[in-house]
């Protein structure tokens, strides 16, 4: 049966014509599962069973067509606009994926006799006519904005037939009176004048708004001849709310006009097009196209489809296109070139930028997504495991920390969302605790703690762990009911040795498996607990160490060591000190003791 189709399937290439076209494959049940363009079907297609496929994907293709048919077409360009609108209606399992787009708004002057122009999300194509897509919501609503002001159009539904308005169906409503409206309804404003109106819109939306300030400039200087000063005064107020409009356009040069700008970025999985339509040297539009890659695409064939998908979406006939690299394509009347030099490489380039901020933009999106789903089945578990009023999203652990009984520290540090808030870590040097008494100083930071939370009335954790056993559980414990606390917020201790968890009243510990996720949080916790504390305690004792030492020599004081210890941190970095660095911090006489002590050359 593969034999046969094999067969069969040579057999169809074989009689492929050498012409530019499309070709489909099908699968056995008749489905259309890819489809291709081609300047040559007979070499493309063939190309597919004449060589051992790398990618995988591809592979499962071929051994998937069942059928194939073509169309044949006069030129490349047509195989091009066939391919992007079959893929567009059948969306075949092998073909690429357009990014559902139908989020980003449009603006559409609607096909009527008197034009309404408004916001849409949906493109109906009924002859309207629509500009977009847009990027910011914040963009079309000024446009909108700027359109009533300057236009005062309609926005009411009525069918303005030219019979309508003759016989006087309809009534002006309440925004005719409030000045936004001038009343086509009614007959109160000429057709013609409403539809110059509409064609300056156009003019304004294609970037065109040097040529509609020039008209409007006109047209007030012929009403202020014929002393037409208030007619005059109405047009002042659209050219200064165009003129602040074009000041905020993006201009990047005045020599370039009509110009479509296309640069591609990508990851693994997908590829991100970014197209900037520039109009008499401003930025008009930009807009990023997200391609989900099903094959194993290549930039270019990535590239040129984005470009006929963009093209026949904002309806661009622009005759100048710039891309980063050399294309296999041709548009009909269409220069296509690569910019070396100049402010076409600076667009370029500006493209570029927009394309790979928009992917590890959303990366970072997609990580911190996963990021806090992750987050949330965690807090579930934990809640589950360690039976949990509510989930612990603010978690506290704390961790003793002495040498030898010397230096007692203890520190605290917090996990929000099960991800450390270092920000919010803290360090604790034991005050009324007279030598190693771990149980003794847990109670103490604990206590300390959590009244300066009260104090303050800042959020208290769902669950504070501690690093021990029964003993330090019980002396955190003690701390809490001091507090008023017991029972408001949980409390565990984890034992190093077997790990095991310990609950307030309950001799019997937990034993979680070692690979669970809640596990791992409190070891994680506990571990970083340990590292905070050492290293507060490491600091705390060289400096008691330097300090001890320095004591022991004559004629240097408190105020002296405390300037040596904020200056230079240790001895061993003291003496490599010139002379007159550590004459300059402690002055010369206390210098030239040091020196003494130490025998060090001045």
């Amino acid at each position: 049966m593969v034999l046969k189709n094999a067969e069969y399937l040579r057999s169809l290439v074989s009689v492929l014509p050498d012409q530019p076209g499309i070709y489909q494959y099908f699968d056995v049940s008749g489905k259309i599962i890819y489809v291709g363009k081609a300047k040559n079907l007979k070499k493309r297609v063939a190309s597919y069973f004449n060589k051992n496929q790398q990618n995988r994907k591809t592979a499962l293709l071929i051994r998937s067509i069942a059928d194939i048919k073509h169309l044949v077409v006069e030129t490349e360009q047509d195989a091009l606009l066939l391919e992007n609108n079959l893929i567009k209606k059948y969306q075949p399992r092998y073909n690429i994926r357009l990014k559902d787009d139908k989020t980003y708004p449009w603006i559409v002057i609607k096909k009527e006799r008197f034009p309404r122009v408004f916001q849409t999300r949906t493109v109906i194509r009924d002859g309207s006519v629509y500009f977009g897509p847009y990027t910011s919501i914040i963009t079309v609503r000024f446009l909108l904005d700027l359109f009533r002001k300057l236009f005062k159009l309609r926005n009411c539904k009525l069918n303005l037939s030219e019979e309508n308005i003759r016989q006087k169906k309809f009534k002006v409503c309440l925004e005719y009176h409030m000045g936004n409206c001038l009343g086509p309804c009614i007959g109160a404003l000429e057709h013609d004048l409403y539809t110059k109106n509409i064609d300056q819109i156009k003019e304004i939306l294609k970037g065109n708004i040097t040529g509609v300030i020039k008209y409007l400039k006109d047209l007030m200087r012929e009403l202020s001849l014929d002393l037409k000063y208030e007619e005059a005064a109405v047009i002042k107020e659209k050219l200064d709310l165009l003129e602040k409009f074009q000041s905020k356009s993006t201009v990047v040069s005045n020599s370039i006009s009509d110009v479509d700008v296309f640069s591609i970025d990508q990851d693994e999985g997908f590829a991100y097009v970014n197209y900037l339509k520039i109009i008499r040297g401003a930025i008009i539009q930009t807009y990023t196209l997200e391609i989900k890659k099903v094959l194993d695409e290549s930039a270019t064939e990535l590239l040129e489809f984005a470009i006929v998908e963009i093209r026949l979406k904002i309806f661009s006939n622009a005759k100048e296109i710039l891309v980063p690299f050399k294309l296999d394509m041709e548009l009909e009347g269409v220069k296509i070139q690569i910019p070396k030099q100049g402010d076409k490489k600076k667009l370029l380039e500006l493209s570029e930028r927009n394309a790979k901020y928009y992917r590890l933009e959303k990366q970072k999106h997609q990580l911190v997504s996963k990021t806090e789903k992750n987050a949330a089945r965690i807090l579930e578990t934990m809640q589950k495991d360690l039976q949990l009023k509510v989930q612990p999203v603010h978690i506290e652990c704390f961790d003793n920390s002495n040498l030898q009984g010397t230096n007692p520290v203890s520190s605290c540090v917090v996990f929000k969302d099960t991800r450390p808030s270092k920000k919010d870590y803290r360090h604790f040097n034991v005050k009324t605790v007279v030598g190693p008494d771990d149980f003794a100083s847990m109670e103490e930071v604990v206590y300390r703690r959590y009244k300066r939370l009260l104090d303050e009335e800042k959020s208290l954790p769902q669950l504070i762990v501690i690093d021990g056993g029964k003993g330090q559980l019980s002396a955190a414990l003690g701390a809490l009911e001091k507090l008023n606390l017991r029972g408001k917020i949980s409390i565990i201790g984890i034992a190093k040795k077997l790990e095991e968890i310990y609950f307030p009243g309950d001799s019997v510990p937990l034993y979680l498996d070692k690979n669970s996720e809640t596990l791992k949080i409190i070891q994680q916790l506990r571990d970083e607990a340990h590292r905070f504390g050492i290293t507060f305690h490491r600091n705390k004792r060289s400096g008691e160490f330097i300090k001890s030492e320095l004591e022991t020599i004559p004629g240097i004081g408190e105020k002296t060591i405390t300037a040596i210890l904020k200056r230079f941190n240790s001895v061993e970095n003291l003496k490599k000190q010139g002379y007159q660095q550590v004459a300059d911090e402690i002055g010369d006489s206390k210098a030239r003791l040091i020196f003494g002590f130490y025998k060090l050359t001045h």
